[in-house]
């Protein structure tokens, strides 16, 4: 599975109401750290059918990014069953990321 881009209009729907848990990237453009993680996203994305990972651009969905108090990019959150369960800031190995998700795919 590919990545989803996440907007104020489809957040509802493709993270609060997920059958599978979602890890959602809030990113920009202009961030360094958040191009070198993008790949290892990716990879998680076609590597892992268990998990939809969703991509939340904070230049264009400030609304989002403040709700979760994103100071930092990029930054990872977990949900599950609508609800955040973990969360991660900075670029980090793609094992750390797969230990956040659980699981073995």
């Amino acid at each position: 599975m590919s990545e989803i881009t996440i907007t104020k209009e489809n957040f509802e729907a493709e993270v609060l109401r997920s059958d599978k848990p979602v890890l959602v990237d809030f990113w920009a453009t202009w961030c360094g750290p958040c191009r070198m993680i993008a790949p290892v996203l990716s990879e998680i994305a076609r590597e892992r059918s268990d998990v939809k990972v969703g991509k939340i651009n904070v230049d264009e969905q400030p609304d989002l990014a403040n709700e979760f108090r994103i100071a930092s990019i990029p930054t990872l959150l977990l949900f599950r069953g609508g609800q955040v369960v973990n969360q991660m800031v900075g670029v980090r190995p793609k094992a750390t990321i797969e230990a956040m998700l659980g699981g073995n795919g």
